[in-house]
């Protein structure tokens, strides 16, 4: 029986603690033994993102252990924004610690959408190691547009979906919140953000909407809520925005699709690479991304409003799309031929 190490054994609620649950789940599926420990005998490593028990890598790949990374984005918002100490400490940090074992450590490297893929290779180079990109994948059973959540009629509901939107991480918050005011000039709308905000953000955020007079537009912060919340809050949703700037590959874009959520944002990152041509409207930023300069919320707000006067035509097209592209088979199958093959 085929045993494969995960690490770092990451907990939570975020992007990388639920992937290492899905994928644990997959393998066990396959009868394949799942440990944590470096120095246990497995057939392959599979490293989530980086971790600091570099000795312990070094003597898996020793006893001829293949050693696959798998890679997200690159820490940035750092360079323009300054988000504290902590934060840039551990930007920097990390982004040295990826890269040294892409480098040095990895005998494969997974990316998790050909954006990341590309930026990597912008910034630090091509990979010695192959290289592939597998996009993340979601339980079609589990998120599904079938269940429990209902559409309020009265109100336009946008959902935002991040692990974070605190301090330096808000820039997309306010997109959101500004391309909702837009819209709230035809109908009422209700902004729900599930995620961590801090206090100043959400002071801020009030402030804002209080100067401006805006009257038909409300926002619910909900705090980190539990993945199994997560398919209600997209059936009861019209929309969802995606509030990262140069998404990576957000798990929450995925799992919208498969709820049959369209998804709606600017043309950055691995947005348009996920979402495709209509399960949603991307349109273009219409300013500097990577200086976090504010998008063309008009142009979003205009076609928001058009996808949403066809949205029963959308929302199965994203089902269809989520179907078709992210299958939590299809991704572990992809993983195991890195891993095994």
């Amino acid at each position: 029986m085929a045993k494969i190490c995960v690490t770092p054994r990451v907990e939570g609620t975020g992007g990388m603690a639920s992937f290492r649950l899905k994928f644990e789940q997959g393998l066990k599926a396959r009868g394949i033994d799942v440990t944590h420990d470096l120095d246990e005998k497995s057939d392959a490593v599979l490293v989530i993102a980086g971790t600091r028990f570099l000795p312990d890598l070094k003597r898996a790949r020793r006893r001829g252990i293949r050693v696959v990374q798998r890679l997200d984005g690159i820490n940035w918002v750092h360079r323009v924004k300054w988000s504290g100490v902590k934060y840039t400490l551990r930007a920097v940090y990390g982004n040295f610690m990826l890269s040294l074992i892409r480098n040095r450590f990895a005998d494969r490297v997974i990316y998790q959408s050909e954006f990341i893929r590309k930026w990597w290779e912008d910034w630090y180079g091509a990979a010695e190691a192959p290289a592939t990109v597998i996009h993340n994948g979601v339980d079609l059973q589990t998120y599904t547009p079938k269940g429990e959540g209902e559409r309020p009629a009265d109100k336009i509901r946008m959902l935002l979906l991040e692990g974070s939107l605190a301090r330096g991480l808000n820039s997309g918050l306010f997109h959101a919140v500004a391309v909702a005011e837009k819209m709230s000039a035809k109908h009422p709308m209700e902004v729900v953000v599930a995620g961590m905000v801090d206090e100043g953000t959400q002071r801020k955020l009030t402030s804002v909407l209080s100067v401006n007079s805006v009257v038909n537009l409300s926002v619910r912060f909900l705090g980190t809520v539990p993945r199994g919340e997560i398919p209600k809050l997209a059936r009861s949703s019209h929309l969802m925005y995606c509030a990262e700037v140069n998404p990576p590959c957000p798990n929450s874009v995925i799992e919208s699709l498969a709820c049959g959520l369209p998804v709606i944002g600017f043309d950055t990152g691995s947005l348009r690479e996920l979402v495709g041509g209509d399960a949603g409207c991307i349109v273009p930023y219409g300013a500097n991304p990577w200086k976090l300069e504010m998008p063309d919320v008009d142009a979003l707000a205009s076609s928001a409003w058009e996808m949403l006067e066809k949205q029963e035509q959308v929302r199965r097209s994203a089902r269809r799309r989520a179907e078709a592209e992210f299958g939590l088979d299809g991704m572990v199958e992809s993983y195991l031929k890195v891993l095994l093959e």
